[in-house]
């Protein structure tokens, strides 16, 4: 393919050889946003178009808002990697993926600059749009792969892609003392925040134990929807934000 024309308006293309046909017909129907974790935008695009790399997306964001199409929507990116959400495991066939430029927690982790998330915003509602993709499917590449990755991370402005229509999300519950779950505990309670991560989406086992995955989910739960305390113990906060982010989806559905 040595061009094409591109979905997102004003979007640059730089064609990646990285892509595919989406296996059985699938059709996108989720947003996974990624941070490039590499020390410029200009390194990530170059790796995110290199053969040998194997991997690409397709957008990339760069810092000052500049937006770089590399697949076509209607292909399949390799950005994704082992993966799993609401019992899918083959994320790359039904998503869109958007690499967002920033040096990640292993290079300085920085903020995420306005004009870049405003483009990150346009771009997704287009997206949307086009796709008819539900507010619950618009996720960190932490949800779909916890403990693998952490991105796009917890300085990510999920409030401000909510505020404009994009994702899912309600206000964090404030942090207090009180009971709390943590990796070793076992029982109904475990049971229950185990079955309502996995009503909500995630690849946790339902065990009643409260072991390192299960940790692990619930540090990938935190960072996207109560970012303040990323710590993997399920408090109070964490408990009330997941049963009102169940309850909001329930009336979205009514």
């Amino acid at each position: 393919m040595s061009g094409f024309a591109p979905d997102h308006p004003g979007a640059e293309v730089r064609v990646s050889p990285n892509f595919g046909p989406r296996r059985d017909g699938q059709r996108p129907d989720m947003i996974i946003l990624h941070y490039t974790g590499m020390a410029s935008g200009h390194a990530a695009e170059e790796r995110l178009c290199d053969p040998e790399s194997e991997v690409s997306s397709h957008y990339l964001v760069h810092e000052d808002g500049r937006i770089v199409q590399m697949v076509r929507e209607s292909d399949r990116a390799w950005h994704a990697g082992k993966s799993s959400w609401r019992g899918v495991n083959d994320i790359n066939s039904c998503s869109v993926g958007i690499e967002i430029v920033n040096p990640g927690h292993e290079l300085g982790y920085a903020p995420f600059p306005e004009r870049q998330i405003e483009a990150v915003i346009a771009l997704c509602r287009g997206i949307v749009e086009r796709h008819r993709v539900p507010p619950v499917q618009v996720l960190a590449h932490s949800d779909v792969a916890p403990g693998r990755k952490v991105d796009p991370g917890e300085k990510f402005p999920w409030q401000s892609l909510f505020e404009a229509g994009v994702g899912h999300l309600v206000e964090p519950s404030p942090i207090s003392s009180g009971p709390c779950l943590g990796e070793g505990d076992s029982g109904p309670d475990v049971e229950k925040l185990q079955s309502m991560l996995a009503l909500y989406g995630y690849g946790v086992e339902i065990t009643g134990a409260y072991d390192a995955q299960t940790r692990i989910v619930v540090e990938a739960f935190q960072r996207h929807f109560r970012p303040r305390r990323v710590d993997g113990i399920a408090d109070g906060s964490t408990f009330r934000t997941l049963e009102r982010l169940l309850a909001s989806v329930a009336q979205d559905l009514e």
